[in-house]
């Protein structure tokens, strides 16, 4: 009887050269590679991601945040600190205060198509 794992591997070994060359040539380079893991890494952490998918919805300050997130404006503003430093939001400043929103079209598509996969 065969199992899961079995199936999933090559039966007989085999290699298309051309198809290796073809996505050896289309792979992002090493620091390409590893700056997107560090991205997936930051947005990997359940609370930012939370933060991340309510901006996506709309732009919010620091106060509405937390009330949506449910943590501290303190724990909040921490963790805007860190995206912030990965590009992942931007803010503007109203009077006192700061209204935050993604970044950029990528990131509103990143953070939505997880979610819509998630649902499917």
């Amino acid at each position: 009887m065969r199992t899961a794992s079995q199936d999933d591997v090559c039966e007989i070994p085999c290699v298309h050269p051309e198809a290796v060359a073809r996505v050896r040539a289309a792979l992002p380079d090493v620091g390409v590679v590893e700056d997107a893991t560090v991205l997936l890494k930051v947005i990997a952490d359940p609370t930012r991601f939370r933060i991340l998918t309510a901006l996506n919805v709309e732009e919010l300050c620091v106060c509405d945040l937390a009330a949506v997130v449910g943590i501290s404006e303190s724990a909040v503003s921490h963790q805007l600190r860190l995206l912030r430093a990965h590009r992942l939001v931007t803010f503007r400043k109203e009077g006192r205060i700061a209204y935050y929103r993604l970044l950029d079209q990528h990131i509103n598509g990143l953070i939505g198509s997880a979610v819509d996969h998630v649902r499917e």
